[in-house]
């Protein structure tokens, strides 16, 4: 491959331009503000996403999507997944007729219920075998940093997920193919709500058992919804599932957690996002999943409770007794 292309400035898009630059390909990145166009093509840098972090000459950036697509194999798409539908109606006409599509996106649409890879199908108009979902335990700043890592490369045409594999694979990055295009953006929706939970617990000083078992029954709900909506559920004992599980779980660089810790210490939604600086993606797609979820007639506890937290202005304390009184029943 020569030519790929990256679809938004933000520490996962950034990070994986420099994978793809690593790996032989000559990448153009798109931003839409001027400033970090001028940083990454002019520098080599990318302070707002990632601090310090030298980026690849084979990096450069642009403000038009037309430009930075021209040419590209690989289109890979990191940007917000509420937006996507509305920026890609736009940018999908300048994509190459045979390009690849990847979908860095981990979240679920609001009002449609409807998955990243869904949506670029929809509003690109291009064939689901076009469409490469990548997904796993992949926090950007430990890529960056060149810390070991593995990933999914999910998709139904299996060329070009190979070919995907191959753009990424790296001394400190071993993707991994799969055809489960459903389990692992599920995967990837669901672990954001879950993280929001676990960010709640972690705040109100709650212990490792309480945290052990949120992360075990997030991963029932996630694996429940899959299965119902035609996933393999081996998948979510995989990298997409349980990996990225833990991951946005446990780490304090995880946007989810960290903004379930605000909420766990009583800041309200908007409270929150101040101190953050930013809406985590599990804060939106909490509400899609829970549509998705009760369309299928899916229990989704958790997920249910972050919402309310969330959107209903529900105590978190209040939420953890709710879940603790549900009926019992086999596991």
């Amino acid at each position: 491959m020569s030519r790929a292309a990256v679809i938004g400035a933000g520490a996962w898009g950034t990070a994986f331009a420099k994978m793809l630059a690593e790996a032989g390909a000559d990448v153009t990145m798109w931003a839409r503000r001027e400033s970090v166009v001028a940083s990454i093509r002019d520098h080599h840098l990318n302070e707002s996403a990632l601090p310090g972090l030298k980026l690849p000459e084979r990096i450069t950036a642009t403000g038009d999507v037309a430009e930075a697509v021209a040419g590209a194999e690989i289109v890979a798409i990191a940007v917000p997944s509420q937006t996507l539908r509305g920026n890609l109606a736009e940018w999908a006409p300048a994509f190459e007729a045979d390009s690849t599509i990847v979908s860095l996106m981990k979240g679920i649409e609001l009002g449609t219920t409807k998955r990243m890879s869904q949506v670029i199908v929809e509003t690109a108009r291009v064939e689901p075998a076009r469409v490469v979902v990548v997904s796993g335990p992949n926090l950007a700043p430990e890529i960056a940093a060149e810390q070991p890592a593995a990933t999914v490369v999910a998709g139904t045409d299996h060329d070009r997920c190979r070919a995907v594999q191959h753009a990424i694979a790296l001394p400190y990055m071993r993707p991994y193919t799969s055809e489960d295009v459903v389990g692992c953006e599920l995967g990837g929706a669901v672990k954001n709500v879950i993280a929001l939970a676990y960010g709640m617990a972690a705040a109100m000083k709650l212990g490792d058992n309480t945290k052990a078992s949120l992360i075990t029954r997030g991963l029932a709900e996630t694996a429940r919804l899959g299965v119902a909506l035609g996933a393999d559920p081996l998948t979510f004992a995989g990298l997409a599932g349980l990996g990225d599980l833990v991951a946005t779980c446990s780490s304090p660089l995880s946007r989810n957690r960290t903004f379930g810790e605000q909420l766990g210490l009583g800041k309200t939604l908007e409270q929150a996002q101040t101190a953050a600086r930013q809406t985590a993606e599990g804060v939106k797609s909490c509400l899609a999943i829970r549509d998705l979820a009760r369309a299928h007639a899916v229990e989704v506890p958790i997920t249910e409770q972050v919402e309310r937290v969330c959107h209903e202005g529900v105590d978190p304390r209040v939420a953890v007794k709710l879940l603790m009184g549900r009926e019992i029943k086999p596991e």
